[in-house]
């Protein structure tokens, strides 16, 4: 029988797994740029969600969303890789942490919620955005993102106490 444990060591050993984790730089500085990736992404995210809920109502949601969700897709580019680099460092170990799985599971809850934003009701923003009250729908994808990714803050810091 194979052990179910082994490709996670097989990651664990990767030499960059092995770097990040006895090189005394190296993981920081791909944290620091995991951090400042997230918080690129979720400040976007979240100015974005409090104009849906009805703050800054001058202001139309499709100009905010031209200019923030770029911000958004290229934190993501930064975001992605040096989670998984941190995550090679310590495959094993992660991968039953409560604290991880949870983040995982709310990370897909938000790309879930968006994707499902942005093919429903974002699809008719033109109908909303200036002349009429923003729809429920978008209020309530706007709300579960806030909390969403107040969990994710949460689980993230968590990670290195649980």
């Amino acid at each position: 029988m194979t052990d179910p444990g082994a490709p996670l060591a097989a990651i664990e050993r990767l030499p960059l797994a092995v770097a990040m984790r006895h090189d005394l730089w190296l993981y920081p500085i791909v944290e620091i740029f995991h951090i400042v990736g997230f918080v690129t992404l979720v400040g976007s995210i979240i100015v974005l969600d409090l104009r849906l809920l009805g703050l800054s109502k001058a202001l139309p949601v499709q100009v905010l969303a031209r200019h923030v969700l770029p911000w958004s897709m290229g934190a993501l580019i930064v975001i992605v890789p040096s989670g998984l680099l941190m995550f090679t460092a310590h495959a094993g170990d992660l991968i039953s942490n409560t604290a991880f799985i949870t983040k995982m599971s709310l990370l897909f809850c938000a790309g879930i919620n968006a994707a499902l934003f942005h093919a429903g009701t974002y699809r008719n923003v033109a109908a909303w955005d200036r002349e009429t009250a923003i729809p429920p729908a978008a209020k309530l994808h706007a709300a579960a993102s806030l909390l969403i990714w107040v969990g994710v803050l949460a689980c993230g810091r968590l990670l290195a106490y649980v």
